[in-house]
């Protein structure tokens, strides 16, 4: 009996969709593109109206033939690829390859995997938009021509393995600019002076800034200038001259988008933004729950629209009002602005069922799942409860000439904080900070005057939370480029981690230099975002994608050729080692591969000596007595073994304490860095453990 057939992207989102679709439904997932452009060669006519040259992706030819003979046998097929640009070009591909009709309604999509969403979809079948494909493929035509135009000029001119293109590029050189600030930043010299005061009623004691003269805000830039101060003030009486009392709002920020959930993640969990998406994407899936089936958690994770269904608002509203009672609800349910930019099609990231909460759902997800789900789960509540309310004071007082400032701030209601607060890039945060019952014409008892030299700051370096409000802020890239953006300059070499901090490498600074003196639009900021505007325009069907390209290529064909001539050859040093080559005696020197950095002979050919950096713990191995060392594994994580491996297999995921020893067995400890961090003994037969 034949029946209908559903493709959609993965396995995962096949399993979830055939549980809702029944037995009249064959599921099949396409693994992503069938169809791309070839890696050897760029592909693109560029004579012929820059038409792209797609073959069938090397591996896909059996999935394809079983794809083509399930489509033959069904009555109707439907393309259930993801709601964006990439989906709707993937559909397209599909149809080309399973000769489906242009004019076929055989598009569907759906914002959430839900029975309801994809039931619905079904109902509404649609042509596959060209206009959406049209925005992809030129967004891949236009990235193809800058890469494999511009990488075999650094190939020759700087060294193998390089690349540039439309977004890297210039996230490098935002980071280089950054790093260019940081070295020409030059530090200013300023002083606080802060009184400490007691009323004298209560004897509570609280601490006034030094503000400034007769009312004007005045810079104290030496210990002279403090110096004078303390002169005139010294015996001046401390006269309380205003008191302002007030209450403060603070609302709740808006639910989730791409950027907004890469950068929290960054932010409060240390995820990279690969590592984000990767469970946002298995979350929107669907995951397997007890007493549910298979379900997808959340509404699809590549979006910047602000926009929430009127259902999931009438849920969650109910949701606050059962859970936290009517002083928790809103009057009205918020409604936040999308920027003009945004494709408002589809969704803010939400939970598909905000009673699926992430107590609920903790023993069904891994624990990069869980944590991101309560994320979102907290957010997208917190998004639709009332503000919190503080109460604040604020004080002026008199020392002679001089104004010193006191703020107190005592929060009166927490509102949507009972459950959220957003994290910020900056080291301070809000605190509460009460004063004394104070009233215009209280004279005080000066305590202390406390003076404390300071200097300006350089800006700080990007982190990927940074970075990517910096790139969102200023229109480069979309939400699904922040991630590959990242990892490419990272794999690349152009830019090496501080902690969490991005820093240029000798070699990101290089072909950064060279992309600036030679094809300057490329990094440029402006021309970048413009590109991006124009790009979205081929999407909303108000532009020509071939036009748009074709203005574009004349002024970067003659740039490459000026780049070709004028280049000089760079030559780039190693970074050399105080690591000998046991081979051949020369100090071995830092080369960058495809898992970060390792040693390397020097005298490569004739030497080619190559081991990972070696990092000692300054732990001793239990097994063996050798050194415990600092390791990666093939897939880039940090774990810990012997120097003696293979023959000691001594291997912890836990970081060794060297300075301390299991006061129980005199053992190795280790250190647990899950959510209850602790350190606990390493042997089997010790109990030992202690809270961080």
């Amino acid at each position: 009996m034949a029946t209908n057939l559903v493709i959609v992207e993965s396995p995962a989102k096949a399993k979830t969709i055939k549980q809702y679709l029944g037995k009249s439904y064959t599921v099949m997932a396409s693994f992503g593109h069938v169809r791309d452009l070839p890696k050897s060669k760029m592909s693109i006519d560029i004579e012929n109206n820059f038409e792209p040259k797609y073959i069938t992706i090397r591996g896909k030819g059996d999935l394809l033939a079983k794809l083509k003979k399930a489509a033959k046998d069904s009555k109707k097929i439907y393309l259930a690829t993801d709601p964006d640009r990439e989906g709707e070009a993937i559909s397209w591909h599909l149809a080309n390859l399973l000769e489906i009709d242009e004019n076929e309604k055989c598009r569907i999509t759906f914002n959430e995997i839900t029975k309801t969403a994809v039931k619905n979809a079904i109902t509404e079948p649609r042509t596959i938009d060209k206009d959406l494909v049209d925005a992809q493929q030129a967004r891949r035509v236009l990235d193809r021509i800058v890469g494999y135009s511009i990488s075999p000029i650094l190939w020759k001119k700087v060294k193998k393995g390089l690349s540039a293109g439309r977004v890297q590029s210039v996230a490098c050189k935002l980071i280089c600019d950054r790093e260019q600030e940081i070295e020409d930043f030059v530090a200013e010299e300023y002083w606080l002076l802060n009184a400490h005061l007691q009323e004298k009623k209560s004897g509570s004691d609280f601490v006034a800034e030094f503000y400034g003269k007769q009312g004007k805000k005045m810079k104290l830039s030496s210990k002279a200038d403090v110096d004078k101060v303390l002169a005139q003030i010294e015996k001046a009486d401390f006269i309380v001259t205003d008191v302002k009392a007030g209450e403060k709002k603070r609302n709740p920020v808006p639910p989730f988008i791409t950027s907004t959930l890469q950068q929290e993640a960054s932010r409060k969990l240390g995820f990279t933004v690969k590592r984000t998406m990767m469970a946002a994407q298995n979350l929107y899936e669907g995951v397997t729950v007890p007493g549910h089936g298979t379900v997808g958690l959340i509404t699809y994770m590549r979006t910047d629209s602000l926009r929430i269904a009127n259902e999931a608002i009438s849920e969650v509203r109910s949701y606050i009002k059962n859970q936290y009672g009517d002083s928790y609800l809103p009057s009205k349910a918020r409604v936040y602005k999308t920027n003009s930019n945004a494709q408002d099609a589809h969704e803010a990231i939400r939970p598909t069922y905000v009673e699926l909460t992430p107590a609920e759902l903790k023993g069904s997800l891994t624990p990069d799942m869980y944590k991101l789900y309560k994320l979102i789960w907290e957010r997208f509540v917190a998004c639709q409860m009332e503000s919190a309310v503080y109460n604040t004071v604020s004080v002026d007082i008199a020392a002679g000439d001089y104004l010193f400032k006191a703020n107190g701030r005592q929060m009166k209601f927490k509102g949507f904080m009972t459950l959220y607060v957003e994290g910020s890039d900056e080291e301070e945060q809000e605190q509460n900070s009460k004063l004394p019952a104070l009233s215009a014409g209280d004279s005080l008892i000066k305590k202390e005057l406390k003076s404390d030299q300071h200097f300006t700051q350089p800006p700080a370096r990007y982190t990927e939370a940074t970075l990517i409000k910096t790139l969102e802020e200023k229109g480069i890239g979309r939400p699904s480029t922040y991630a590959p953006t990242i990892t490419t300059i990272t794999a690349r070499g152009y830019v090496s981690r501080d902690k969490k901090q991005f820093v240029p490498t000798e070699l990101g600074k290089v072909v950064t230099e060279i992309m600036a003196g030679h094809f300057n639009d490329i990094v440029d900021v402006a021309f970048t975002a413009k590109m991006e505007q124009e790009l979205d325009a081929v999407e909303d069907g108000n532009a020509d994608w071939v036009k748009i390209i074709r203005t574009f290529y004349g002024p970067f064909a003659d740039q490459l050729k000026k780049a070709e001539k004028e280049l000089e050859k760079v030559k780039i040093a190693d970074e050399v080692s105080d690591v000998i080559c046991e081979k051949c005696g020369r100090n071995m020197v830092y080369k960058m591969g495809r898992f970060g950095k390792f040693l390397a002979c020097p005298g490569f050919p004739e030497c080619r000596n190559a081991k990972p950096i070696v990092k000692e713990t300054g732990a001793i191995c239990p097994k063996c007595g050798g050194k415990i060392l600092e390791k990666k594994s093939q897939r880039g994580k940090k774990y810990f073994g012997c120097e003696h491996n293979p023959k000691c297999d001594f291997m912890s995921w836990d970081e060794p304490v060297s300075k301390e020893k299991c006061p129980k067995c005199g053992g190795l400890l280790l250190k647990k860095n899950g959510r209850a961090k602790k350190i606990v003994c390493y042997s089997e037969n010790c109990d030992y453990e202690k809270k961080i």
